[in-house]
């Protein structure tokens, strides 16, 4: 029996309006997310993929209540988030929690490593006092780290080490879901794995979920279970991982996974990379019918003239495309 979703968001958009004139009257909208559903389940890894601007981000932002959606709706444990207001909304939040891209700005110079981490408790009054200092011991050494940590200051920490004090802190309310917003781009290459291992390890253990999001697509075959590809504000593919990497549906997927270099030589040099023409359009003025058509190597007339819904090909596998499949 598969398990009812943790998250379940339906229709989402987010459009921020565009201002002219003396009276800053709305002559348009950036169209960033543009009714996506996807759903995660209890203890599931789902990215989302894609270029720089296609919504990612946008779209984990409003999933925490920290964008507010245009429309659509963001259900979290059974209850809509979207429209909980009050108490409901602060337990709710209590249960989702982020780790940002950059360790160098996600923690307060000012403040010790130690009240970071315990700050979240302090802020919904889980804890305090040598409770508290207890916890924070603990989630030190869940990252693997030390509790005598706990004194110093952000300053004092290199870049890998600073992304395990910011899981830390995303881990000290026992989440049920972390959104993971490009969480190992602005680290060393040599410190990746780590993370990233130490992130599987932590959702073996404590069987939390991720929404993660990343333009690295060698980054998301290595822990994700589903995978969706978003372009321009849609999500055009979604699949299992290794349905994804092995089958891609969507011209665009397979684009994309033109450009993983190949660990072998051989196969590296005989494969021929999909050069996407033109440039990304603008999400303030996106394309009629499908958003893909006007770099698409395959589109047709029928393509400028209707958007391709979310279409299910394979077992767990949908795709936004007249032609796939």
């Amino acid at each position: 029996m598969t398990a009812a979703p943790l998250l379940d968001v339906a229709d989402l958009r987010v459009h921020y309006p565009i201002r002219r004139g003396l009276f800053r009257r709305v002559v348009g909208s950036v169209k960033a997310v543009d009714g996506i559903s996807f759903a995660i389940r209890p203890g599931e890894t789902f990215a989302l993929v894609g270029e720089s601007g296609c919504g990612k981000t946008t779209t984990g932002y409003a999933v925490l209540g920290l964008e507010k959606p245009t429309a659509g709706r963001v259900a979290f444990a059974g209850a809509d988030f979207t429209v909980a207001t009050g108490e409901e909304r602060r337990r709710l939040q209590r249960d989702m929690q982020i780790v940002f891209q950059d360790p160098y700005s996600s923690l307060n110079p000012k403040l010790t490593v130690g009240e970071s981490i315990g700050e979240p408790l302090l802020v919904h009054r889980v804890l305090h006092g040598k409770a508290l200092a207890e916890r924070v011991a603990e989630l030190l050494s869940l990252v693997g780290l030390r509790p005598e940590h706990a004194t110093r200051h952000p300053h004092e920490f290199s870049g890998g080490q600073r992304q395990r004090l910011v899981i830390a802190r995303a881990l000290s309310l026992r989440p049920k879901l972390i959104v993971c917003d490009e969480p190992v781009s602005a680290l060393d290459v040599s410190v990746r794995s780590q993370i990233l291992n130490l992130l599987m390890e932590l959702q073996r253990e404590l069987g939390v979920a991720y929404l993660f999001i990343s333009h690295d697509l060698s980054v998301v075959r290595h822990l994700s279970d589903r995978v969706g590809v978003m372009y321009l504000g849609h999500i055009v593919e979604e699949a299992p991982a290794d349905r994804l990497f092995a089958a891609p549906a969507h011209p665009y997927t397979k684009a994309l996974l033109s450009a993983i270099p190949l660990a072998d030589p051989v196969a590296q040099r005989a494969r021929q990379p999909i050069i996407l023409q033109g440039d990304l359009p603008s999400p303030a003025n996106p394309p009629s019918g499908c958003p893909f058509r006007t770099r698409c190597p395959i589109a047709e007339a029928r393509c400028a003239a209707e958007a391709p819904a979310l279409r299910p090909i394979a077992e767990g596998q949908r795709v936004a495309c007249h032609f796939a499949g």
